[in-house]
């Protein structure tokens, strides 16, 4: 399974969100950066992602972007290939 980064902060329904569906996917470990209690590594994800927003995610080297997008992968049926391709 592929490695799975999320930027995100602990009172975002979003990224609570996002968790749930990659558990529910059988993704066991999320690396979880909290931008929340660590500011530098909100900088960090600006630079990598463009986006200001949480939650970010990775699969792998792939920035799915945010709840949304992560989704929407779902919904077409490309999550699992992507998740599947660690």
């Amino acid at each position: 399974m592929a490695k799975v980064l999320m930027y995100s902060t602990a009172v975002c329904p979003f990224c609570v969100r996002a968790e749930q569906l990659l558990i529910r996917k059988g993704v066991v470990n999320i690396d979880k950066v909290r931008v929340d209690l660590e500011p530098q590594r909100r900088q960090e994800m600006m630079e990598r992602t463009g986006r200001r927003t949480v939650p970010q995610i990775y699969i792998g080297d792939t920035h799915v972007g945010g709840c949304d997008e992560l989704y929407d992968l779902e919904r077409t049926g490309r999550l699992d290939p992507l998740l599947a391709s660690g």
